[in-house]
């Protein structure tokens, strides 16, 4: 066996069913478990985008399995190892400008104007900031504000003979 496949072999990544809502919850208390039963257990991923899921690294199932048994608000944990190629995705946040595109409408989250919707005109990827037309005010005013305070709302159809 060579040393990579050593590697691989020793940090398999199991994933656990939980109710959706209790994922943080459920992820401490199988970390205290795991600290109190001193349960070979070597992390756990509790990824914001996926609801009702937790990840567990160990070195095998039975470990896992010994972890979570008899807590609350675990359903259960997923046959199969997950590969880290899968769950890199979530582990690796992708800023909210690389999603969006002109024409977008996006809620805006923050400052004067949170809570209303406006249609992107212009996006400045160096300053991170996009240039907004308000939806919902009786005139257009471009607006600049940085794309963390914004939420997408709904896509601009891409068509084949856009003008």
């Amino acid at each position: 066996m060579s040393e990579n496949e050593k590697e691989t072999a020793s940090t398999m990544i199991f994933a656990v069913r939980t109710t959706t809502g209790q994922e943080r919850n459920v992820a401490k208390l199988v970390a205290a478990r795991v600290e109190m039963n001193k349960i070979p257990i070597k992390a756990i991923l509790v990824p914001e985008t996926l609801r009702g899921y937790i990840f567990v690294e160990a070195d095998g199932p039975h470990f896992v399995e010994k972890a979570i048994a008899g807590i609350k608000h675990v359903r259960s944990r997923v046959p199969g190892i997950v590969s880290f190629s899968e769950i890199e995705r979530y582990i690796v946040r992708k800023p909210i400008i690389e999603e969006l595109s002109e024409n977008d409408i996006v809620e805006i989250t923050g400052g004067p104007f949170k809570g209303m919707r406006a249609k992107i005109t212009r996006i400045d990827k160096t300053k991170e900031e996009v240039i907004l037309e308000l939806l919902e005010a009786t005139f257009t005013l471009p607006i600049t504000v940085h794309s963390d305070y914004v939420k997408l709302v709904e896509r601009a159809e891409k068509k084949g003979g856009e003008t």
